[in-house]
C-alpha cells in the first residue's frame, strides 16, 4: 500500500503560452507509482501541451516538476527518456520496414563487437520483453505486417527497453477492436504490477472506468478536479470538461421532412452487401448502426461510387442515377465524410482554403481558371459559419485539431451544395465540445433540407441524433426503427444478428 501512495510525478503551477494562446494556466497533476491516472479534457484544454512538456518536446514557462520526490528540469526528449518518461503517440513512431525487435532496440542494438549486431541476443531480448507484456508477437516480423494493436505493443516494449517508469498513452484504443482493447488492458495491468505509472488520455468514457484509478479533468489549461474513478459518473465528468449538462450533449432538433433525396433498391456487392433497400428524405437523419465489419462503410462507398455494385439501383431525387465514380456522386449532389478523415477526407499539406474549395472547383472557376476572390470568400464564409479555429484560411490543415479538421471536411461538402451527406463516424476521436458543435451543424443542415445518412458505432450518438435507425448485420439490413421506438438493447441485438 505504501508504494501505491508514493508520488512518481508531481506537477505544480505549470504554465505554457504560445502566441495568442495560454495553453496551460497554473495546472497541477500528480501520479502515484503503479497507477493508471486518466487525463480528460476537450481539445484545446491543455492535455497535449502538458504531455509534450513532460516528454521534453516543449519547455515550460513556469511551474515545478518533481520525479520521485526530486525537482527536475526536462531539457529535451532524450533527457525525458533518460529520466524514465516515455510517450506513445496516436501516430506511432515505428519504421515499417524493420522487424519488431529492430524497432524496439533502434540505435541501441546489442553488439558482438562495434559495428556487428548480435542478432541472436537482439531477438531474444525482444522476445523476453514482449512475453513479459503477455503477448506472442514474432520479434523477427516486419512491423508493416503487424496490426495496429500489435504495433502499439511494440511501442510499449520499446518504452520498457528504455526503462520507462512513466508511460504516457495518447488515445491508445482508437482503431482497436474490442478484443484488442482487452489485450491492451491486460498489458497495462502487467505494467502496473511492475511499478510502471501510466498517464492515460482518452475520449472514450466507458474505458476510463474499466482501466483507470483516478481521473484529472483539465479545462482551458487549468486543473478543474481530480477524483477517484469509482466516485464519479460520466455525466459529472462531461459537466466538468464542458461546463454543460449531459442532456445538451445531443442537441437534436427535428426538421420538417421533405421529398425523398435517396432511395436504394436491392444493392448487392459480392461478399459485402446483400439486397439492401432504404430511403432518406430531406431534413431527415437516418442513423446506420452495426458492428465492425457489418458492411456499413461498404454501403456508403457503394452509394458514393467508390466501390462497384454487382446489382441494384440508386435513385436520387426520384431519378435513377448512374454513379460509377465519386465524381458522378458529387455531380448528383452526394457528399461523403469518410471515417478516416486524414486519409480520405483531407489533403493535410494543403491549406484550409484549398481543402474547402476542392470539390467546388467547377463552380468557382472560369474557363478552367480559379477565381481567387471567389475561393477566398467561399473559404472565409465557412470558416466563419462553422467556427473553424484557424489563424487564417492559409493555415495547413495538418496543424488543426481533430474537431476543426472534421469541420473543414464538412465545409468542403457544404461549399459544393450537397443534397445528401453521408457521415461515416462523424465524431470519432474528437472531444465533447467539438462533438456538440458537429451535432448543431447537423441540425442546421437538416433545417436547410439536407438529407443525412449517419454511420456511427457510438450508440448514444445514433439514438440521440437520428430520426430513423437502420441496423446492419453481415451485409444485410436487420432492423429499422423510428428513433422514439429504438433502444440500445434492440439495436445491439439486431447488430448481433438476432431477428
Amino acid at each position: 500500500e505504501l508504494m501505491a501512495n508514493e508520488a512518481a510525478l508531481k506537477i505544480r503551477g505549470l504554465r505554457k503560452s504560445f502566441p495568442g494562446v495560454l495553453a496551460l494556466d497554473n495546472a497541477d497533476f500528480d501520479l502515484r507509482t503503479g497507477e493508471v491516472h486518466v487525463l480528460l479534457g476537450e481539445n484545446g484544454a491543455g492535455k497535449s501541451t502538458l504531455m509534450k512538456i513532460l516528454s521534453g518536446a516543449y519547455r515550460k514557462d513556469a511551474g515545478k516538476i518533481e520525479l520521485a520526490g526530486s525537482p527536475v528540469e526536462i531539457e529535451g526528449p532524450k533527457h525525458a527518456q533518460g529520466l524514465g518518461i516515455s510517450i506513445i503517440y496516436q501516430e506511432f513512431n515505428l519504421i515499417p520496414q524493420l522487424s519488431a525487435a529492430e524497432n524496439i532496440f533502434l540505435g541501441r542494438e546489442p553488439e558482438i563487437y562495434p559495428g556487428l549486431i548480435d542478432q541472436k541476443k537482439l531477438f531474444r531480448d525482444a522476445e523476453t520483453l514482449l512475453r513479459g507484456l503477455g503477448v506472442t508477437i514474432d520479434p523477427a516480423r516486419s512491423v508493416r505486417f503487424l496490426s495496429v494493436a500489435e504495433q502499439q505493443i511494440v511501442e510499449i516494449a520499446k518504452a520498457l527497453s528504455l526503462e520507462a517508469k512513466i508511460l504516457i498513452m495518447d488515445e491508445p484504443t482508437s482503431g482497436l477492436t474490442r478484443e484488442e482493447i482487452d489485450q491492451l488492458f491486460q498489458t497495462i495491468r502487467r505494467l502496473k504490477e511492475n511499478g510502471v505509472s501510466i498517464i492515460y488520455i482518452s475520449h472514450r468514457m466507458e474505458e476510463l472506468f474499466e482501466i483507470g484509478e483516478r481521473v484529472t479533468v483539465l479545462r482551458d489549461g487549468r486543473t478543474v478536479a481530480t477524483h477517484k474513478i469509482r466516485e464519479v459518473s460520466t455525466p459529472q465528468l462531461v459537466r466538468l470538461m464542458a461546463n454543460r449538462e449531459w442532456k445538451e450533449y445531443f442537441p437534436k432538433r427535428k426538421a420538417p421532412l421533405g421529398e425523398e433525396v435517396l432511395r436504394v433498391e436491392g444493392l448487392s456487392r459480392r461478399g459485402h452487401l446483400k439486397d439492401i433497400h432504404f430511403s432518406v428524405r430531406r431534413g431527415e437523419v437516418v442513423g446506420l448502426a452495426g458492428l465492425l465489419g457489418a458492411g456499413r462503410t461498404e454501403l456508403a462507398r457503394a452509394i458514393f461510387g467508390a466501390d462497384r455494385l454487382d446489382s441494384g439501383q440508386v435513385v436520387i431525387k426520384g431519378r435513377p442515377a448512374r454513379i460509377r465514380s465519386p465524381k458522378d456522386a458529387i455531380r448528383n449532389g452526394v457528399g461523403y465524410l469518410s471515417e478516416d478523415r486524414k486519409r480520405h477526407g483531407l489533403v493535410l499539406v494543403l491549406s484550409v482554403k484549398d481543402n474547402i474549395n476542392l470539390p467546388s472547383t467547377d463552380r468557382i472557376s472560369r474557363f478552367g481558371v480559379l477565381k481567387t476572390d471567389a475561393e477566398e470568400s467561399l473559404a472565409d464564409r465557412f470558416i466563419r459559419e462553422l467556427r473553424i479555429k484557424t489563424p487564417d484560411n492559409r493555415r495547413r490543415v495538418m496543424y488543426l485539431s481533430g474537431g476543426n479538421q472534421q469541420k473543414v471536411v464538412l465545409a468542403k461538402w457544404l461549399a459544393c451544395q450537397t443534397d445528401l451527406l453521408i457521415f461515416d463516424e462523424p465524431t470519432r476521436g474528437i472531444d465533447v465540445a467539438a462533438k456538440v458543435e458537429i451535432y448543431e451543424l447537423m441540425n442546421r443542415l437538416t433545417k436547410n433540407g439536407v438529407a443525412i445518412l449517419m454511420i456511427s458505432s457510438d450508440l448514444p450518438e445514433i439514438l440521440g441524433m437520428s430520426d430513423r435507425i437502420l441496423v446492419m448485420h453481415r451485409g444485410r439490413l436487420n432492423g429499422e426503427w423510428r428513433a422514439e421506438e429504438a433502444t440500445e438493447e434492440r439495436i445491439l441485438s439486431a447488430a448481433l444478428g438476432q431477428a
